[in-house]
């Protein structure tokens, strides 16, 4: 990595958008603040065009625009791309998707206008839930932006976390962790777990659905603390979102520090991507998150290679199974049949799917190459698809294809 280059990490949602860049010659991630000296991380997601020019604001800038009759505002910009709005500006058409573009486009320059760094090495966009739906727009939107799959992911809350809580100190991650989100008036949160049998060791997070804060606030929140950490061992446990606010957080705090470290802040999920960007293309990060996107299972392929049997990895547990697939080419040798290994990450045991090539074309003994295609469509299944490639001159290519489903 360039010392001149950063990695990205930006906490999006429909409201506001946070930037945290890292480099190598830093310990930690830094947030990015509108404010020179402020720990005022949120940038409003809003865009501004005056009526007179085409020019655009982002921001604290567009948001005190809007104020004004000069300018027209566009919000709710990450809602509006989703369900596919097509927004009308001076008679012009916008697809709410470009503007979204735009906005991140903006916010992605923060870093580099502030003379931290001259290029971004990859970025990671993290937002509360990942669905199929918000997954197409992201694509579409890193397609905007030229940046192809190597320099860019999306990741939800609970993964932030996961990145951000094991890249502190290791005191702090002994032993479980905890995460309070407090907006307005609810409150949920999540606890993570590591499995220190396996290795690489497997993280698991639980979610706890919102709880409603009563009319003390304080005393809600302490009942609520003393439930969730009932005979639990606890190293840390972190405070998020704009609920905390304000100074009422007393009888709660002697609850949640009692045994235990705790920290308050808001740009805990901004920082989480940023780490997950610097470290999703390093091979020594020793763990694995089991996440309700990431892959169940290991799917492989038992191969010779340069005369030695080997394993060939085409898909791996712990990677979204919204934008992993693999593909790879092997010579058939012996009976028209594949055999795939399926294998759970804390097992040491394999089960073989065996897949028989039904009608396929009669010819000798490694003389047929075949093309195998692995695409997830859930978490715990995958579409294989099988196609025969011939062998060069000898055997031309009958472009049959067998496709199967294969399960855990």
């Amino acid at each position: 990595m360039d010392a001149n280059s950063c990695y990205l990490g930006i906490d999006l949602s429909d409201s506001y958008a946070m930037v945290s860049f890292c480099q190598p010659n830093k310990k930690e991630p830094e947030t990015v603040s509108m404010i020179a000296g402020s720990e005022k991380y949120q940038i409003p997601a809003i865009l501004a065009r005056r009526k007179s020019i085409g020019m655009w604001y982002y921001g604290e800038e567009a948001a005190k625009m809007a104020k004004t009759s000069e300018v027209i505002c566009v919000d709710s910009l990450l809602r509006r791309a989703i369900s596919g709005e097509v927004i009308t500006i001076a008679k012009e058409n916008y697809d709410a998707v470009e503007l979204l573009a735009l906005f991140l486009k903006k916010v992605m320059e923060l870093p580099l206008k502030l003379g931290n760094a001259s290029a971004i090495a990859g970025v990671v966009l993290t937002v509360e839930r990942l669905t199929k739906e918000n997954m197409d727009v992201f694509w579409k939107i890193a397609h905007l932006l030229e940046l192809n799959q190597e320099r860019f992911t999306v990741i939800d809350h609970k993964k932030s976390f996961y990145y951000f809580a094991l890249n502190q100190e290791s005191s702090l991650w002994t032993h479980d962790v905890f995460l309070f989100s407090c907006e307005r008036d609810l409150v949920s949160y999540y606890d993570l777990k590591r499995d220190i049998r396996t290795k690489p060791q497997l993280v698991s997070i639980h979610e706890h659905g919102r709880q409603t804060l009563g009319e003390n606030r304080d005393e809600s929140f302490a009942k609520i603390l003393t439930e969730a950490l009932k005979n639990r061992v606890v190293s840390s446990a972190y405070l998020v979102g704009d609920g905390f606010d304000g100074d009422w957080l007393k009888q709660s705090l002697t609850v949640l520090c009692r045994g235990r470290r705790a920290f308050l802040g808001k740009n805990l999920f901004s920082k989480g991507a940023c780490y997950a960007a610097f470290l999703r293309n390093q091979d020594a990060w020793p763990y694995v998150y089991m996440g309700e996107n990431e892959m169940k299972f290991n799917l492989s392929l038992k191969v010779k290679d340069k005369g030695k049997v080997a394993f060939l990895n085409l898909i791996s547990a712990g990677q979204n199974w919204f934008e992993t697939k693999n593909e790879c080419e092997v010579v058939l040798n012996g009976t028209p049949q594949i055999d795939f290994w399926k294998q759970l990450p804390n097992s040491r045991e394999a089960e073989i799917e065996t897949v028989e090539l039904n009608d396929f074309p009669m010819r000798p003994e490694r003389t047929t190459r075949l093309r195998i295609s692995a695409s997830p469509v859930s978490d715990d299944k995958i579409d294989v698809e099988i196609r025969d490639m011939g062998f060069g001159e000898f055997f031309r290519a009958t472009d049959k294809v067998w496709k199967y489903t294969i399960m855990m």
